[in-house]
């Protein structure tokens, strides 16, 4: 399967951005993979008291913005596997403070959250590996937006793109060393 960048109309211009930051990859498909390595090289080596930092007291904690990825990787995951299979069921949308809040990431081991999105992210490419190119051009709706399946997958890697970007500017210069 080869991918191009999705059309405007199959996506919200809340995500734009994700759309954008996962299209200057290059190779959205082999970007996917790349992603799993990425998070465990510049995250693997923290310990769980350094991944509990925050670099302001309302914003998430690192062990938190990771938790959050793997939520976002599920719902984004869900939500492409509804769409490519055609179904024109309007998908809800969620509202990640609360899924944050409510999880209590801080409580889990940090290396699980790791291995976690690993996982996740590598049932996906399975997924997507099998899809057929009629599928990844379907769209359905998810928040009350049209939304296609090809959006979708570049949804993924943006949305990694864009929390990943935010640690290595904010958190990772910031944390305190042990």
């Amino acid at each position: 399967m080869k991918l191009t960048a999705p059309a405007l109309e199959e996506y919200a211009p809340f995500y734009a951005d994700y759309i954008q930051r996962a299209t200057s990859r290059g190779d959205v498909l082999a970007a996917l993979p790349l992603q799993i390595d990425e998070i465990n090289t510049a995250l693997g080596g923290l310990t769980d008291l350094q991944a509990r930092f925050k670099f302001g007291p309302e914003e998430w904690s690192i062990k938190e913005v990771v938790g959050h990825l793997n939520d976002v990787e599920r719902v984004f995951s869900y939500r492409l596997l509804r769409i490519s299979r055609n179904d024109l069921t309007p998908l809800a949308g969620f509202e990640q403070d609360e899924y944050v809040r409510e999880a209590g990431f801080d409580r889990y081991p940090f290396s699980d959250l790791i291995g976690e999105f690993g996982f996740l992210r590598r049932a996906n490419i399975l997924a997507i590996r099998s899809m057929a190119d009629t599928a990844v051009v379907h769209v359905g709706s998810a928040s009350g937006n049209p939304v296609s399946a090809r959006a979708l997958i570049y949804m993924l890697v943006g949305h990694v793109e864009h929390h990943m970007a935010s640690l290595h500017e904010k958190y990772l210069p910031a944390l305190p060393k042990e």
